[in-house]
């Protein structure tokens, strides 16, 4: 069963990676397991990788963790995964003032913040999922896509989930939230809703054992693994 994997880099890092040593994350071998172990005659056919560019000056280690970034995405880019890239926004605002966790949020106390919002990913993530469910729907049925994947825990995808299951009904959706064990999450009932099967948490052992190699070849200088990753 042909495979087309659609990955929200931001969900991924954050639900799954960070603080881990396991940010060097082999992707297209990690999909190829899981996906094979949910749909035992699938393979993964294509990867779309959808992230936005690290701000050197919000990063913890400021211009090293762009660079950390940059390495991994070209890591990325030469096992064949095509990067898209939105854009962050940074702006003023105000939000209701922390007290303490006993204390409810008031619209009556609230204080100056900048807020930094992901920009463009999810809009793309859906269109993408949408286009080639459309485009594809012309081919001869042996040569089509049969599954996509969504791999992301964001309930702003159920609409599209929802428009692919209504539309391309031979199409099947796979769900891969970006949880590791040991962390309770609530599970995103809407995208259950539209999809053939979820696979609810990613092992610590699975993340281990789909490791990139330090140094990966790419068209130009080899993309090598932080240290401090």
């Amino acid at each position: 069963m042909r495979t087309a994997c659609f990955v929200d880099g931001y969900n991924l890092f954050y639900g799954l990676l960070a603080g881990t040593p396991y940010k060097w994350l082999d992707l297209p071998s990690l999909l190829s397991h899981i996906v094979r172990v949910e749909c035992p005659d699938s393979f993964v056919s294509a990867i779309s990788f959808f992230t936005s560019g690290v701000k050197p000056s919000l990063a913890s280690r400021g211009i090293k963790s762009k660079e950390a970034q940059d390495a991994y995405l070209r890591a990325l880019i030469a096992r064949d995964v095509k990067v898209f890239y939105g854009r962050h926004q940074l702006e003023s605002g105000k939000a209701p003032r922390f007290v303490n966790k006993d204390t409810p949020a008031s619209r009556a106390d609230q204080v100056e913040v900048w807020k930094l919002e992901e920009k463009e990913t999810d809009v793309h993530i859906a269109i993408s999922m949408y286009r080639l469910a459309a485009r594809e729907s012309f081919l001869p049925p042996e040569q089509r896509t049969q599954q996509i994947v969504l791999v992301s825990g964001d309930t702003d995808m159920t609409p599209a989930l929802k428009a692919i299951r209504e539309d391309f009904a031979d199409l099947r959706i796979g769900v891969i939230l970006p949880h590791r064990e040991g962390v309770q999450r609530t599970v995103p009932g809407s995208l259950k809703q539209y999809a053939n099967w979820m696979r609810h948490v990613v092992t610590e052992v699975e993340l281990a054992d789909h490791q990139l190699p330090s140094r990966v070849p790419t068209r130009k200088k080899p993309a090598v693994k932080p240290a401090y990753w």
